[in-house]
């Protein structure tokens, strides 16, 4: 499976959602493969030895023709990962918009998943529509959407909607896809209230898992690590791990049982 993680609203926990579900497939014995696709480079500062040069980064597969293969780097404790550089800021300009640009992702991925037929895919995206967040889109079976449980995140919700609404007769299918809440906050009433008015407009699409408001989900990046290396008792480790589960359980996870 590729899933992409998105929203067009930054700090809602797109990079962190990527990072610990990555963690959680690795520690279920299916070590996925991670794209950063974000010019802004968080999910590659928080794996420490990523490239310095463009050259080997994912820019390379758009401007250089690179395979993606030969861009991933190892990431111990997770899979692997095809990092970002701040140049992928210049994809919008150098390509425009046309099909062939915009397939370009899904059809790399297609030649990388004939050698890795087994690998789960997870794409952290740059927070607006444009060239790289439709690769994403184009390239994915499934979208995540964080949703923070705020109300400028449920317009942000709303607003992704209406955009692949949009997509969708480009595309020619409807891309499933899943609110996940984040920044969940059990004592504050809004947090239930942005939780109720999802589920109110996306039904079943919301996911049962909520990612609460954790001080080891907020600092374990800053650490290079996931969060369940930073603390596997805490909440954060214990909320990621409830939405692997979830996802599995909704099939939009298939995995190898090797526990």
């Amino acid at each position: 499976m590729r899933i992409a993680i998105f929203n067009q609203k930054g700090g809602v926990g797109k990079t962190t959602t990527a990072l610990n579900l990555g963690a959680a497939l690795q520690r279920s014995g299916n070590p996925p493969l991670l794209i950063d696709l974000d010019p802004q480079g968080h999910l590659s500062s928080i794996h420490g030895k990523t490239p310095l040069e463009s050259g080997h980064s994912l820019f390379a597969f758009f401007q250089d023709l690179r395979a993606l293969e030969e861009l991933e780097v190892d990431w111990e404790n997770i899979g692997r990962l095809i990092p970002a550089h701040q140049q992928l800021i210049k994809v919008d300009s150098i390509f425009g918009k046309g099909p062939a640009i915009l397939n370009k992702l899904r059809h790399g991925l297609d030649v990388l998943e004939e050698k890795h037929p087994e690998r789960h895919c997870l794409i952290d995206c740059c927070p607006y529509i444009g060239v790289l967040a439709l690769n994403a889109i184009f390239a994915s079976d499934c979208l995540v959407i964080p949703v923070s449980t705020d109300y400028l995140s449920l317009q942000a919700a709303d607003q992704i909607t209406r955009t692949l609404q949009v997509l969708e007769p480009v595309m020619k299918r409807r891309i499933p896809r899943y609110y996940l809440l984040t920044r969940f906050d059990r004592r504050r009433r809004m947090s239930d209230d942005v939780r109720n008015k999802l589920r109110e407009r996306y039904g079943d699409e919301v996911l049962d898992t909520a990612i609460s408001e954790n001080v080891t989900v907020a600092e374990s990046p800053s650490m290079n690590q996931d969060v369940f290396r930073h603390n596997a008792s805490s909440t954060g480790a214990h909320d990621y791990r409830a939405l692997f589960d979830e996802l599995v359980e909704r099939d939009s996870l298939p995995i190898r049982t090797t526990r």
